[in-house]
């Protein structure tokens, strides 16, 4: 049985980076964090109020050997790519799309949207097994939900006390949207094999007599059987995890992998326009891969 006092409770400030007119905050990879489970990449972005603008534009690029989860509180984002899927998600439903051995894709703020946006994305790293695998995109319109009594749960990945989300994965995994009302508290049950993190998302909320601050991940480590999140006023906080992910990656730009040599292949297949496909409904022109230089990890984008 694990002692409360070896539990682990570290924070990690997310770095501020922008993308096109978002500003975006970074929580993984940061150096301190580089996973949590398979989860290997999370952008936290807006929340934005816009008018005529449309303040998400990613145009095409290419991922290998991860898959991409797209999720919403508030507004739409379409997605299309090179297997010729297209997809608005909004909130409540999820999009993931499983890049294996090689896909290309764009997202966007539709046309016709609510004038407002923001969300997460997350990256988790596929396992050796299966990270060639041919690509694959699943939109769900809904994904689970948890009724408890201090709130409610939205499933958007693996599972979580009991309740499986439909949307693929490759590795034991959990991701949800916890909302917890306001004056009350909400017990996740949790397995103690994983690792789990926390972000505040809006409102207020508490764990274990600390208050969550936005943008900012409170890593929980493993050993942890249960987490009680209360609130004042009512807060929404997005909780990932998984067990300890037993193979080491190599992330640079929009590629996991393993070795240099597998990046630099991806990188020339891009800009060669090889392996990924066109992503013919998007209006504009590809992004250009980096400069590969030493391996240096740029930036990447969603």
């Amino acid at each position: 049985m694990t002692n409360q006092s070896q539990l682990t409770f570290e924070v990690y400030a997310s770095r501020n980076i922008r993308l096109g007119d978002l500003e975006i905050a970074r929580a993984l990879p940061i150096r301190e964090r580089k996973m949590v489970g398979p989860w290997c990449f999370l952008d936290r972005f807006g929340p934005v109020a816009f008018g005529e603008t449309r303040p998400m534009d990613v145009a095409p690029h290419p991922h290998i050997g991860l898959q991409t989860v797209t999720w919403l509180l508030a507004g739409e984002v379409r997605h299309d790519d090179s297997l010729g899927y297209k997809a608005v998600v909004r909130p409540g439903g999820v999009n993931v799309m499983t890049a294996g051995r090689g896909i290309a894709h764009a997202e966007r703020t539709p046309v016709e949207n609510s004038g407002q946006l923001s969300g997460i994305q997350l990256w988790a790293a596929l396992p050796d097994a299966h990270r060639d695998i041919d690509p694959a995109f699943e939109s769900l319109a809904q994904v689970p939900i948890l009724e408890r009594p201090g709130g409610v749960i939205q499933l958007f990945s693996g599972t979580l006390e009991g309740t499986t989300s439909p949307a693929p994965h490759y590795s034991k995994i959990v991701g949800a949207e916890v909302a917890v009302k306001d004056g009350a508290t909400l017990i996740l049950k949790l397995d103690p094999d994983y690792e789990h993190a926390l972000m505040l998302l809006d409102g207020d909320s508490t764990f274990e007599g600390r208050a969550l601050q936005e943008r900012k991940l409170y890593d929980l480590g493993t050993g942890r059987a249960a987490a009680a999140l209360s609130s004042k006023r009512g807060g929404r906080v997005l909780l990932v995890g998984g067990p300890p992910f037993p193979e080491a990656i190599l992330m640079w730009w929009n590629f996991v992998a393993r070795t240099p040599e597998e990046i630099a292949t991806a990188r020339a297949d891009w800009q060669d326009q090889r392996r990924f496909g066109e992503v013919a409904a998007y209006p504009g022109p590809r992004l250009e891969a980096p400069d590969l230089g030493r391996l240096a990890a740029p930036n990447p984008v969603s």
